[in-house]
């Protein structure tokens, strides 16, 4: 039986504690106690359904929580109050000074500064490869290297990740495979193809509101007790907490998600084909000319679809910018960063989400001046939505 990601989000059931649907909002910072020892035994992680403080867990947080890890068949999760959040916590609970990391080259700008700028203070080193070519991750293993992280779809290029072959040289050497699947929620189950820690930028897609920032880190039990240890946990000790209001809000947008999802696929799909047709240099993983289109066909949950992320390059900055700036005049998205929006977004990567990673890396890696990344909306009537786009690109003569 194939691995149904919807059905076990839906499958939950939160009841408010006056018989709401949707379950109370957990409005408090700290919890009391009816006797000191169950305090004690709470600080000490022997009180199951007892709650301390906030920045530990909350009863909305772990709502949330539950439920993406229902999502990602993980067996628990726990609710950052960014992706980067997510992403730092986890990374700094697996890794001790003197570790080494090997990551994907091509990953969220944000991520790539953290590793390349930011860790080496903790004498935490990265080594950054190619991560669709196995061989040059097995090359990069040292008898330090304790993680490979890569994204499932990479942010920007779009380049997809073998995770069962990624799996397996992390069991070989005994290394931890950690994915970032904000790309790709539902699309692809990275645990199910050998993935040990699963993270997702709520903020995108999951959420898919744009009004809140978020995280999620999708793991074992053991992990997560980790994580939010009182003693040495980095999710506790570094303190990234989502409010609980926030908390409540995702897991409300979460239901619709495979709904969401969906039409942004389809929509994408949709758009990728009429603008490889006109001759644009387009990227998309739906797109038989895709070089992992195969691959991700292998390894996704096919209701979903290829995701709502798209790229064309338009051959110069220059251009990039006149094309998105009347694509915003004319209300066909926003010239904005993040995605997973109602409304499709654009940004040129190399000048934006992409600007942490110099220049000489970014052509090395293929991101040119000329690239947009679209992510694309919930637009009703998508043809109507691909006449406009070309109308703008031929009025700017890139058609």
């Amino acid at each position: 039986m194939s691995f149904k990601p919807a059905n076990n989000i839906q499958d939950l059931q939160y009841f408010g504690e006056f018989g709401g649907v949707n379950p109370s909002i957990s409005d408090s910072s700290t919890y009391t106690f009816l006797s000191a020892k169950t305090m004690f035994d709470t600080f000490e992680g022997n009180a199951d359904g007892c709650y301390l403080y906030s920045r530990h867990s909350s009863p909305s947080n772990l709502y949330l929580g539950e439920a993406l890890a229902a999502m990602e068949g993980t067996e628990t999760a726990n609710v950052a109050a960014s992706g980067m959040g997510a992403i730092t916590a986890t990374l700094m609970q697996l890794c001790n000074a003197g570790d080494h990391i090997i990551s994907s080259r091509t990953i969220y700008g944000g991520t790539y500064a953290f590793l390349k700028n930011f860790a080496p203070k903790f004498n935490i080193e990265t080594s950054f490869v190619d991560i669709t070519k196995p061989e040059s991750v097995t090359a990069a293993i040292t008898k330090n290297t304790k993680v490979i992280f890569c994204e499932s779809v990479s942010n920007p290029l779009l380049e997809i990740a073998n995770l069962k072959t990624l799996s397996e040289i992390a069991k070989k050497h005994n290394v931890k495979l950690v994915v970032d699947n904000t790309f790709s929620p539902l699309s692809i189950s990275p645990i199910k193809l050998g993935a040990d820690v699963v993270i997702h930028s709520l903020t995108k897609f999951i959420n898919g509101a744009s009004d809140t920032v978020g995280g999620v880190v999708c793991g074992t039990q053991a992990f997560i007790n980790d994580l939010r240890n009182v003693n040495d946990g980095a999710s506790m000790l570094l303190g990234s907490t989502m409010d609980s209001l926030r908390a409540a809000s995702v897991l409300k947008n979460l239901r619709t998600l495979h709904i969401r999802m969906q039409q942004h696929s389809k929509n994408a799909l949709f758009l990728a084909e009429k603008f490889e047709a006109n001759g644009l240099k387009t990227v998309y993983p739906g797109l038989k000319s895709h070089p992992a289109h195969k691959l991700f066909k292998s390894q996704m949950n096919e209701e979903y679809g290829f995701g709502g992320m798209l790229t064309i390059d338009v051959g110069s900055l220059e251009k990039a910018n006149e094309l998105m700036e009347m694509m915003q005049q004319k209300n066909l998205g926003y010239l904005a960063v993040s995605l997973g929006f109602y409304k499709t977004l654009f940004s040129a990567p190399g000048t934006s989400t992409s600007s942490e990673i110099p220049e000489e890396e970014q052509k090395q890696m293929g991101l040119t001046d000329g690239l947009i990344r679209f992510s694309i909306g919930l637009d009703a009537d998508i043809d109507r939505t691909y006449n406009m786009m070309k109308h703008c690109m031929e009025f700017l003569n890139i058609l």
